[in-house]
């Protein structure tokens, strides 16, 4: 910029063969308009969505400087150590606090938005390495607004980290979120994954009928109360 202003920013482009797909860029689209109304500590800024000369379509994101859940998991696997239970605890209760600041997000008149991410996930809470905790990653998230609803039975998020409603694709409400972080939160306390099958199908079958083993019998230093919790 001028005077030699400059921001790290993060840009998420569509891929080449993806730019030909009207509804995958309608889908886009969407994401960003949703996600650029969101402005909050806890919850990715974006910044702007362009098009390319090229017809390239990208989101311009606030650069999150740190790692994500899952390569903090990773990493604490790697080193043989657990995630202390207060830093795990800190982490989703800052990601609380984003997703309540999206499930009460109201549009200009006052009326709800009743936005549901539908794809809290290690991989899209973000932790910087100033402490930061951010939410990202409202490409699958729905408005009730939106023109562009997902049918009842098309299933939108990550094998092993749906509710047991999305998981059968029926509605969703907020609390479907809240179950969604409740896997996050088991899996940074024991280190294992909440929900894994030997397939896909397997994995989906736990997740409907969330078949949960109790994280004590994993790791006997979780708390009796935040077991509770989770």
């Amino acid at each position: 910029g001028a005077e030699g202003f400059a921001k790290d920013v993060c840009v998420k482009k569509i891929l080449p063969h993806l730019t030909q797909d009207d509804q995958f860029v309608s889908m886009f689209v969407n994401e960003a308009k949703l996600a650029a109304t969101l402005s909050f500590a806890n919850i990715v800024q974006v910044h702007d969505l362009c098009v390319s000369d090229e017809r390239e379509y990208f989101i311009v994101m606030e650069y999150v400087h740190g790692k994500d859940v899952s390569d903090i998991i990773r990493a604490s696997q790697l080193a043989g150590k657990e995630i202390p239970a207060a830093l795990a605890v800190y982490i989703a209760r800052e990601t609380l606090k984003g997703l309540h600041y999206a499930h009460t997000k109201t549009d200009h008149e006052g009326a709800p938005l009743n936005i549901i991410h539908r794809d809290v996930s290690p991989q899209n809470v973000l932790v910087s390495f100033g402490g930061e905790v951010k939410l990202t990653d409202f490409g699958i998230a729905k408005a009730s607004s939106s023109m562009n609803k997902t049918a009842v039975g098309i299933l939108k998020g990550k094998y092993g980290y749906m509710s047991p409603e999305q998981a059968r694709g029926e509605p969703l409400d907020a609390r479907s979120d809240l179950f969604c972080l409740g896997i996050v939160l088991y899996e940074m306390l024991v280190g294992e994954r909440c929900f894994a099958g030997a397939s896909d199908f397997s994995t989906l079958n736990l997740m409907r009928e969330a078949v949960v083993t109790a994280p004590t019998k994993i790791n006997k230093t979780v708390p009796p109360g935040l077991e509770a919790i989770v």
